[in-house]
């Protein structure tokens, strides 16, 4: 049997959930390096100009992907209003990237403003979900980022989000000048 070809099988079947190396190694009943192989081997023939696919390792599975020099052309395909995401929702996005398990009031206080709406959209969307209840009063939802953040934004898992230098006194002299000219 040619375990190559059920790899690729497999891979096509999971979809945008992807699969793990465990799981890969249970189901052909294969050894991790034997796995890896199987990989290697599978993503040298994806490399090659005339394929349009690839194998990425996002959100910690291996799953099949689109090129990025196609981009353009998969654009025109799929681009609608729905799938845009809005200035609103990627600053909520980030917020909870970064400050992951955190609730909505609590990215209100960071945003100075109201995200109900915001976090309703990104919950339609998959791209955040709901882990458990916040211990402040009200017991509110506590969210974090899923899978699919991870896929829409190319990451392994969430430590590959840029680190963020925030300098504090840069940031307090621009507001105190910003007061000076109004």
């Amino acid at each position: 049997m040619n375990l190559e070809g059920v790899l690729e099988g497999l891979l096509f079947v999971v979809g945008d959930e992807g699969v793990t190396l465990d799981d890969i190694c249970r189901t052909l009943e294969i050894n991790e390096d034997k796995a890896k192989e199987l990989l290697t081997n599978l993503k040298k023939e994806y490399e090659k100009e005339n394929r349009g696919i690839k194998i990425s390792y996002l959100g910690e599975t291996f799953k099949l992907t689109t090129k990025k020099e196609h981009k353009e052309f998969y654009q025109k395909l799929v681009t609608t209003k729905e799938n845009i995401l809005s200035q609103a929702q990627l600053e909520v996005l980030a917020i909870i990237a970064y400050n992951e398990p955190i609730t909505r009031i609590e990215i209100d206080e960071i945003r100075g403003i109201s995200s109900a709406y915001v976090v309703k959209k990104l919950l339609s969307k998959d791209l955040i979900k709901v882990v458990g209840k916040s211990d402040l009063p009200g017991k509110p939802n506590m969210y974090k980022t899923t899978k699919e953040f991870l896929d829409c934004f190319g990451l392994s898992s969430i430590n590959d989000l840029p680190i963020l230098e925030i300098n504090s006194e840069e940031d307090n002299e621009d507001l105190f000048k910003k007061k000076e000219l109004l």
